[in-house]
């Protein structure tokens, strides 16, 4: 059985874009080596931390909504921990109101992006 899950990153500033990407790229490939589907990913790109974290005011911060089996996520958080590039993650389990909202939020994003090009 598998549940919906959305996890975010923060990696650190001193990466290059390239180095960026392939964090995203290895954690992407766990998910998917272990059977999850990857339903929706975005990259908020640099932003100010709300606090430093090891003497950083910046992070890249990388969000992947995704289905998985639920034993997938100690296995995703190990590797989390082990990789020095990233600073802080969070993954949470989404109920369906979650899910139902993240749609239509993606859906009317959709919309917008449409209106602005018909315009």
């Amino acid at each position: 059985m598998s549940n919906q899950y959305e996890t975010v990153f923060i990696m650190t500033p001193v990466l290059s874009e390239e180095q960026m990407m392939d964090t995203v790229t290895k954690f992407k490939k766990i998910l998917t080596d272990n059977g999850s589907e990857i339903v929706h990913e975005n990259n908020w790109g640099l932003r100010k931390l709300a606090y430093p974290i090891q003497k950083k005011n910046t992070g890249f911060y990388y969000l992947i909504e995704f289905k998985a089996p639920g034993e997938l996520i100690n296995k995703l958080e190990t590797e989390y921990k082990r990789d020095e590039r990233l600073m802080r993650f969070l993954t949470v389990k989404l109920d369906r109101h979650a899910v139902a909202y993240n749609e239509k939020k993606r859906k009317n994003a959709a919309l917008k992006k449409e209106e602005e090009k018909a315009s």
